[in-house]
């Protein structure tokens, strides 16, 4: 009992921080013209990468600790304050440099900088909370943390600016901050802290940084890239079509959680191989069905989800919603690569996260906003073939013993 407690309290949780940044964004869309939801859809997207790079960092070498003795208690403690600590210096920079550049951009991102620790430092806790084995509490806390931010970007009107819609978005979460750090620090009182470690050469967090960098930044970036040299809506466009998928990065972020010690289960490599093909189907289709009703859903309906971002945001629900079928059929590759052999996990993504950025690029050149939508989709449908691909031929080689997956098949911060 204590156990399926634990797995629902981690499962919520993880749709409790997806649902706050699915909303963040409508709320923004919502309030903001065309052009001021692309900037703030740019400044989002640069602290999407920098939670990214902090959660493999810190937060998925600290879930690798087991049991609850004064080592883990003190690993969590140090991995909260190196978290704290770094994102005060570079919130700081990105404030200095920010605040010499003129442009609503360049404010935005300098009241990012000013509230990165506090956004940073609340998602660092959860996963102390998660090593732990107390995931209740980083339920309440991120539960707490969903009401402060609905009620700070409730009393908004239309038109608000996006440097002030990031400022409330950040000190939403300051109350979070405060509860979960108190709740942290009477569960690991006395614990000895110890921040060089994370600093060293070797440190695991490295190598999860190097492949959150080539599996998910480059492709984030490169759209910012596009939007600096092309068309500067088309951050705001492909963010307010991929926010609408909100509810299915959920799906994949559990089956990636979950989905390995449950198919380790099944002793038959053959059937273990086959359970996961058909979770892939599982997704896919759910993906579909998801484009289907979004496709069907009234203009008005859809202009109370998104405000004026809803009309580029329906043009590319065909390419968005392909893509997220590939995706479904290629995170389901991984994770079986990860139970067969996880060295080979990281080739993947480095080469296909590459050719992402390719189909993106060639995409916009070739039809704008529209073609870079489309090229994102064949990217995650390549990866998604020869992904199987691999598996195939990893199924036809001789056993060899068994590796531990466990560090592979950790997943990024929601």
């Amino acid at each position: 009992m204590r156990a399926r407690w634990a797995v629902l309290s981690s499962v919520a949780d993880q749709g409790v921080a997806a649902l706050t940044n699915i909303l963040v964004l409508v709320a923004a869309a919502r309030l903001s013209t065309l052009a001021d939801f692309a900037r703030f859809s740019a400044v989002y997207l640069v602290f999407t990468v920098l939670l990214g790079v902090s959660g493999a960092y810190t937060g998925q070498p600290l879930v690798l600790k087991r049991g609850g003795g004064t080592e883990t208690r003190g690993a969590c403690r140090s991995a909260v304050a190196f978290t704290l600590l770094a994102a005060a210096s570079l919130g700081a920079l990105l404030a200095a440099v920010c605040f010499l550049v003129p442009g609503d951009t360049a404010r935005a991102l300098m009241m990012l900088g000013l509230v990165l620790p506090v956004v940073l430092g609340q998602d660092a806790v959860r996963y102390a909370f998660s090593t732990l084995q107390q995931p209740h509490l980083a339920l309440l806390s991120d539960l707490l943390r969903l009401a402060c931010v609905l009620g700070a970007l409730g009393t908004q009107v239309y038109g608000a600016s996006p440097a002030r819609l990031i400022a409330l978005w950040g000190l939403s979460a300051l109350p979070a901050l405060l509860l979960s750090a108190a709740l942290l620090h009477r569960a690991t009182a006395g614990a000895p802290m110890a921040l060089r470690p994370l600093l060293r050469r070797g440190h695991l967090g490295q190598r999860f940084t190097v492949e959150f960098g080539v599996g998910n930044a480059t492709s984030q970036l490169s759209v910012l890239g596009l939007s600096a040299v092309g068309n500067p809506l088309l951050v705001g466009a492909l963010r307010g079509a991929t926010t609408l998928f909100g509810p299915l990065n959920v799906l994949f972020t559990s089956a990636t959680s979950f989905g390995p010690p449950l198919l380790g289960r099944i002793t038959d490599e053959r059937r273990r191989v086959r359970a996961t093909a058909a979770l892939a189907a599982v997704l896919a289709a759910t993906a579909a069905l998801w484009a289907t009703a979004l496709a069907l859903l009234p203009d008005r309906a859809g202009r109370q989800l998104l405000g004026d971002t809803w009309s580029v945001a329906a043009a590319l629900l065909p390419a968005t919603g392909s893509q997220y079928a590939a995706m479904a059929v290629g995170t389901c590759g991984l994770l079986a690569l990860r139970m067969l052999d996880p060295r080979t996990t990281l080739a993947i993504q480095v080469v296909f996260s590459l050719s992402a950025v390719a189909f993106l690029a060639g995409g916009y050149v070739l039809g704008g906003v529209q073609g870079a939508a489309w090229g994102l989709f064949l990217g995650s449908l390549c990866k998604a073939v020869v992904t199987w691909i691999r598996v195939s031929r990893l199924r036809r080689r001789p056993a060899a013993p068994r590796e531990d997956v466990s560090a592979d098949a950790l997943p990024a911060a929601p």
